[in-house]
Protein backbone atom coordinates (compact mmCIF):
# COMPACT_ATOMS: atom_id res chain seq x y z
CA UNK A 1 0.00 0.00 0.00
CA UNK A 2 1.08 3.60 -0.49
CA UNK A 3 2.75 5.45 2.35
CA UNK A 4 -0.14 7.91 2.62
CA UNK A 5 -2.73 5.14 3.21
CA UNK A 6 -1.99 4.76 6.90
CA UNK A 7 -4.10 3.22 9.63
CA UNK A 8 -4.36 5.74 12.46
CA UNK A 9 -5.23 4.51 15.95
CA UNK A 10 -5.00 7.14 18.64
CA UNK A 11 -1.64 8.81 18.21
CA UNK A 12 -0.12 5.89 16.31
CA UNK A 13 0.12 5.20 12.58
CA UNK A 14 0.60 1.84 10.87
CA UNK A 15 1.16 0.76 7.28
CA UNK A 16 0.00 -2.81 7.83
CA UNK A 17 -3.69 -3.38 8.48
CA UNK A 18 -3.18 -6.96 9.60
CA UNK A 19 -2.96 -7.54 13.35
CA UNK A 20 -1.88 -11.01 14.47
CA UNK A 21 -1.93 -13.04 17.66
CA UNK A 22 0.89 -15.04 19.22
CA UNK A 23 -0.86 -18.11 20.64
CA UNK A 24 -1.18 -21.73 19.45
CA UNK A 25 2.07 -21.94 17.50
CA UNK A 26 4.27 -25.02 17.81
CA UNK A 27 7.32 -23.07 18.95
CA UNK A 28 8.71 -19.59 19.45
CA UNK A 29 10.62 -19.96 16.18
CA UNK A 30 7.44 -20.77 14.28
CA UNK A 31 5.82 -17.76 15.93
CA UNK A 32 8.65 -15.55 14.75
CA UNK A 33 8.52 -16.88 11.20
CA UNK A 34 4.75 -16.42 10.95
CA UNK A 35 4.80 -12.90 12.39
CA UNK A 36 7.51 -11.85 9.98
CA UNK A 37 5.72 -13.44 7.01
CA UNK A 38 2.47 -11.64 7.91
CA UNK A 39 4.05 -8.22 7.62
CA UNK A 40 2.09 -7.19 10.71
CA UNK A 41 3.31 -4.24 12.73
CA UNK A 42 1.01 -4.93 15.70
CA UNK A 43 0.98 -8.26 17.53
CA UNK A 44 -1.24 -9.15 20.45
CA UNK A 45 -0.42 -11.32 23.46
CA UNK A 46 -2.75 -12.80 26.09
CA UNK A 47 -1.43 -11.45 29.37
CA UNK A 48 -2.99 -14.21 31.46
CA UNK A 49 -1.58 -17.00 29.34
CA UNK A 50 2.12 -16.16 29.18
CA UNK A 51 4.84 -15.68 31.75
CA UNK A 52 5.37 -11.92 31.49
CA UNK A 53 8.52 -12.08 33.62
CA UNK A 54 10.26 -14.74 31.53
CA UNK A 55 12.28 -12.59 29.17
CA UNK A 56 15.24 -14.89 28.73
CA UNK A 57 16.74 -15.83 25.37
CA UNK A 58 14.35 -17.99 23.37
CA UNK A 59 11.24 -16.98 25.32
CA UNK A 60 8.08 -15.59 23.73
CA UNK A 61 8.35 -12.36 25.71
CA UNK A 62 11.94 -11.86 24.56
CA UNK A 63 10.71 -12.15 20.98
CA UNK A 64 7.80 -9.78 21.49
CA UNK A 65 9.88 -7.17 23.30
CA UNK A 66 12.53 -7.12 20.57
CA UNK A 67 11.10 -3.80 19.30
CA UNK A 68 10.27 -5.41 15.96
CA UNK A 69 6.54 -5.01 16.59
CA UNK A 70 4.13 -2.80 18.48
CA UNK A 71 2.83 -4.95 21.32
CA UNK A 72 -0.91 -5.07 21.96
CA UNK A 73 -1.53 -6.71 25.36
CA UNK A 74 -4.96 -8.33 25.65
CA UNK A 75 -7.16 -9.56 28.47
CA UNK A 76 -8.22 -12.94 27.04
CA UNK A 77 -9.52 -15.14 29.82
CA UNK A 78 -11.01 -12.28 31.85
CA UNK A 79 -14.69 -12.58 32.77
CA UNK A 80 -15.24 -9.36 34.71
CA UNK A 81 -14.40 -5.71 34.24
CA UNK A 82 -12.35 -5.78 37.46
CA UNK A 83 -10.19 -8.66 36.21
CA UNK A 84 -9.58 -6.99 32.87
CA UNK A 85 -8.66 -3.62 34.38
CA UNK A 86 -6.40 -5.21 36.98
CA UNK A 87 -4.63 -7.26 34.30
CA UNK A 88 -3.91 -4.22 32.14
CA UNK A 89 -2.72 -2.17 35.09
CA UNK A 90 -0.24 -4.95 35.86
CA UNK A 91 0.94 -4.95 32.26
CA UNK A 92 1.52 -1.21 32.44
CA UNK A 93 3.57 -1.64 35.61
CA UNK A 94 5.71 -4.23 33.82
CA UNK A 95 6.50 -1.72 31.11
CA UNK A 96 4.14 -2.90 28.38
CA UNK A 97 2.40 -0.42 26.10
CA UNK A 98 -0.70 1.61 26.93
CA UNK A 99 -2.20 0.45 23.62
CA UNK A 100 -4.40 -2.43 24.78
CA UNK A 101 -7.01 -4.88 23.54
CA UNK A 102 -9.88 -5.14 25.99
CA UNK A 103 -11.61 -8.51 26.08
CA UNK A 104 -14.20 -9.42 28.72
CA UNK A 105 -15.81 -12.78 28.05
CA UNK A 106 -19.40 -13.48 29.01
CA UNK A 107 -19.69 -17.16 28.13
CA UNK A 108 -16.97 -19.88 28.16
CA UNK A 109 -18.57 -21.94 25.37
CA UNK A 110 -19.13 -19.26 22.72
CA UNK A 111 -16.51 -16.82 24.03
CA UNK A 112 -18.91 -14.02 23.22
CA UNK A 113 -18.08 -10.77 25.01
CA UNK A 114 -20.04 -9.46 27.99
CA UNK A 115 -21.31 -6.10 26.72
CA UNK A 116 -22.03 -4.62 30.14
CA UNK A 117 -18.67 -5.59 31.62
CA UNK A 118 -16.82 -4.49 28.48
CA UNK A 119 -18.39 -1.03 28.64
CA UNK A 120 -17.61 -0.72 32.35
CA UNK A 121 -13.98 -1.71 31.88
CA UNK A 122 -13.59 0.59 28.85
CA UNK A 123 -14.77 3.60 30.86
CA UNK A 124 -12.19 2.99 33.57
CA UNK A 125 -9.32 2.30 31.19
CA UNK A 126 -9.97 5.35 29.01
CA UNK A 127 -10.04 7.54 32.14
CA UNK A 128 -6.67 6.09 33.16
CA UNK A 129 -5.08 7.03 29.85
CA UNK A 130 -5.07 3.69 28.05
CA UNK A 131 -5.62 3.57 24.30
CA UNK A 132 -8.41 1.02 24.28
CA UNK A 133 -9.33 -1.36 21.45
CA UNK A 134 -12.34 -3.37 22.66
CA UNK A 135 -13.36 -6.77 21.35
CA UNK A 136 -17.13 -6.69 21.03
CA UNK A 137 -20.17 -8.26 19.44
CA UNK A 138 -21.09 -7.06 15.95
CA UNK A 139 -23.75 -4.78 17.41
CA UNK A 140 -23.90 -1.21 16.05
CA UNK A 141 -25.31 0.10 19.35
CA UNK A 142 -22.53 -1.41 21.47
CA UNK A 143 -19.91 -0.15 19.01
CA UNK A 144 -21.38 3.36 19.18
CA UNK A 145 -21.34 3.33 22.98
CA UNK A 146 -17.72 2.17 23.05
CA UNK A 147 -16.76 4.96 20.65
CA UNK A 148 -18.65 7.50 22.77
CA UNK A 149 -16.70 6.36 25.83
CA UNK A 150 -13.48 7.23 24.04
CA UNK A 151 -12.19 3.94 22.65
CA UNK A 152 -9.65 4.46 19.88
CA UNK A 153 -11.20 1.75 17.68
CA UNK A 154 -13.90 -0.90 17.85
CA UNK A 155 -13.24 -4.57 17.18
CA UNK A 156 -16.46 -6.42 16.32
CA UNK A 157 -16.25 -10.16 15.82
CA UNK A 158 -16.89 -11.76 12.44
CA UNK A 159 -17.75 -15.08 14.10
CA UNK A 160 -16.91 -16.79 17.42
CA UNK A 161 -13.25 -16.80 18.43
CA UNK A 162 -11.31 -19.60 16.77
CA UNK A 163 -14.31 -20.82 14.76
CA UNK A 164 -12.98 -19.97 11.30
CA UNK A 165 -16.55 -19.41 10.09
CA UNK A 166 -15.77 -16.14 8.32
CA UNK A 167 -17.97 -13.06 8.25
CA UNK A 168 -21.45 -14.22 9.24
CA UNK A 169 -23.17 -10.83 9.27
CA UNK A 170 -21.73 -8.37 6.74
CA UNK A 171 -24.87 -6.25 7.04
CA UNK A 172 -24.15 -5.37 10.68
CA UNK A 173 -20.56 -4.56 9.79
CA UNK A 174 -21.79 -2.15 7.10
CA UNK A 175 -23.96 -0.34 9.65
CA UNK A 176 -21.07 -0.16 12.12
CA UNK A 177 -18.79 1.22 9.40
CA UNK A 178 -21.39 3.75 8.32
CA UNK A 179 -21.69 5.27 11.78
CA UNK A 180 -18.16 4.86 13.17
CA UNK A 181 -15.72 7.75 13.38
CA UNK A 182 -12.93 5.49 14.66
CA UNK A 183 -11.30 2.52 12.92
CA UNK A 184 -13.29 -0.70 12.72
CA UNK A 185 -11.09 -3.79 13.01
CA UNK A 186 -12.65 -7.21 12.50
CA UNK A 187 -11.60 -9.43 15.38
CA UNK A 188 -12.26 -13.20 15.56
CA UNK A 189 -13.78 -15.73 13.20
CA UNK A 190 -11.60 -15.29 10.12
CA UNK A 191 -10.72 -18.71 8.69
CA UNK A 192 -8.88 -18.13 5.44
CA UNK A 193 -7.57 -15.43 3.12
CA UNK A 194 -10.88 -14.81 1.35
CA UNK A 195 -12.51 -13.94 4.70
CA UNK A 196 -9.87 -11.28 5.32
CA UNK A 197 -10.30 -9.90 1.81
CA UNK A 198 -14.08 -9.65 2.24
CA UNK A 199 -13.68 -7.76 5.52
CA UNK A 200 -11.40 -5.25 3.87
CA UNK A 201 -13.61 -4.94 0.77
CA UNK A 202 -16.50 -4.00 3.06
CA UNK A 203 -14.41 -1.05 4.23
CA UNK A 204 -13.08 -2.39 7.52
CA UNK A 205 -9.88 -0.66 8.51
CA UNK A 206 -8.06 -3.79 9.63
CA UNK A 207 -8.32 -7.45 10.60
CA UNK A 208 -7.01 -9.22 13.70
CA UNK A 209 -6.49 -12.97 13.65
CA UNK A 210 -4.63 -15.76 15.41
CA UNK A 211 -6.06 -19.24 14.89
CA UNK A 212 -6.54 -18.73 11.15
CA UNK A 213 -2.75 -18.56 10.84
CA UNK A 214 -1.51 -20.64 13.77
CA UNK A 215 -4.06 -23.40 13.10
CA UNK A 216 -3.24 -23.75 9.41
CA UNK A 217 -1.30 -26.77 8.16
CA UNK A 218 1.43 -24.37 7.06
CA UNK A 219 1.20 -21.31 9.32
CA UNK A 220 3.98 -19.33 7.67
CA UNK A 221 2.48 -19.77 4.21
CA UNK A 222 -0.96 -18.82 5.55
CA UNK A 223 0.54 -15.72 7.13
CA UNK A 224 1.80 -14.68 3.70
CA UNK A 225 -1.64 -15.36 2.21
CA UNK A 226 -3.33 -13.23 4.86
CA UNK A 227 -0.91 -10.38 4.22
CA UNK A 228 -1.73 -10.43 0.52
CA UNK A 229 -5.48 -10.79 1.14
CA UNK A 230 -5.65 -7.80 3.44
CA UNK A 231 -3.73 -5.68 0.95
CA UNK A 232 -5.87 -6.87 -1.97
CA UNK A 233 -9.10 -6.24 -0.09
CA UNK A 234 -7.99 -2.75 0.87
CA UNK A 235 -7.06 -1.92 -2.73
CA UNK A 236 -10.40 -3.24 -3.97
CA UNK A 237 -12.25 -1.08 -1.45
CA UNK A 238 -10.31 2.03 -2.44
CA UNK A 239 -10.79 1.26 -6.15
CA UNK A 240 -14.57 0.90 -5.78
CA UNK A 241 -16.21 -2.19 -7.20
CA UNK A 242 -18.44 -2.16 -10.27
CA UNK A 243 -22.21 -2.13 -9.62
CA UNK A 244 -23.98 -5.48 -9.50
CA UNK A 245 -26.47 -6.13 -12.31
CA UNK A 246 -29.18 -8.71 -12.73
CA UNK A 247 -28.52 -9.18 -16.46
CA UNK A 248 -25.46 -9.35 -18.67
CA UNK A 249 -23.72 -6.26 -19.92
CA UNK A 250 -21.36 -6.67 -22.87
CA UNK A 251 -17.72 -6.00 -22.10
CA UNK A 252 -17.12 -4.49 -25.55
CA UNK A 253 -19.15 -1.39 -26.51
CA UNK A 254 -21.52 -1.66 -29.45
CA UNK A 255 -21.17 1.99 -30.55
CA UNK A 256 -19.13 2.40 -33.72
CA UNK A 257 -19.55 -1.17 -34.96
CA UNK A 258 -19.66 -1.59 -38.73
CA UNK A 259 -22.92 -3.18 -39.91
Amino acid sequence: MSDDDLLRIGSREFRSRLFVGTGKYQSVEETRAALEASGAEVVTVALRRVDLKDRGAGSLMALLLSKQWTLLPNTAGCYTADDAVRTLRLARELGLADLVKLEVIGDPKTLYPDNEQTLEAAKLLVKEGFTVLPYCIDDPIVCRKLEDIGCAAVMPLAAPIGSGLGIRNPHNLRIILEQAKVPVIVDAGVGTASDAAVAMELGCHGVLMNTAIAGAKKPVLMAEAMREAVNAGRKAFLAGRMPKRLYANASSPEAGLIE
